[in-house]
């Protein structure tokens, strides 16, 4: 997917856990514009600082993002991933881009229109996702780094003992 779209910025995400290390994502904002600023917007704030992956399943993705109740201060594996910022939800920005791996796409509920602050990595190619989710951006680096993130337990890959997204920033 790289260079297949005009890039935007780089999202920068340094982890801590059961892996070390920093990811880097280009931003796709030609494809999803609004969901890219929101990234952008919270990352810049710091709101993403400390935010746990909360749901990871082998064989298919990395979840993150929950700035509400996924935070290191304010974290309960039974709340992760039911929280949001305090912005409104985002219309879909769906596109003809696949989910492959390294695709990061925006997490939503059942509307589509209710994505808002978290999102994901995939770990694999799920083309069930294709045109159902949005496409916000690719991992450019750091991919090490996904495969080692700590994998949940059961159908729904909730983590206990999370790794963080200690630090992310845009450049």
């Amino acid at each position: 997917m790289v260079g297949a779209v005009e890039p935007g910025d780089t999202l920068v995400i340094e982890v801590a856990g059961a892996a070390n290390g920093v990811i880097e994502i280009e931003l796709l904002p030609k494809i999803a514009p609004q969901h890219v600023e929101r990234i952008k917007a919270l990352a810049k704030e710091g709101a993403y600082d400390n935010v746990a992956f909360h749901r990871v399943i082998e064989g298919f993705m990395a979840q993150t993002g929950d700035v509400e109740f996924g935070t290191k201060q304010a974290f309960a594996s039974g709340r992760a991933g039911m929280g949001g910022s305090p912005m409104a939800d985002l219309p879909a920005e769906f596109s003809d881009l696949k989910f492959e791996r390294g695709t990061v796409g925006m997490a939503r509920s059942q509307s589509p229109d209710s994505a808002n602050s978290q999102f994901f990595i995939m770990f694999a190619p799920a083309p069930f996702l294709d045109g159902q989710y949005t496409v916000v951006g690719q991992v450019i680096s750091g991919m090490e780094v996904v495969d080692a993130i700590q994998r949940g337990a059961g159908a729904n890959g909730m983590v206990d003992a999370p790794d963080f997204m200690t630090k992310v920033t845009v450049k």
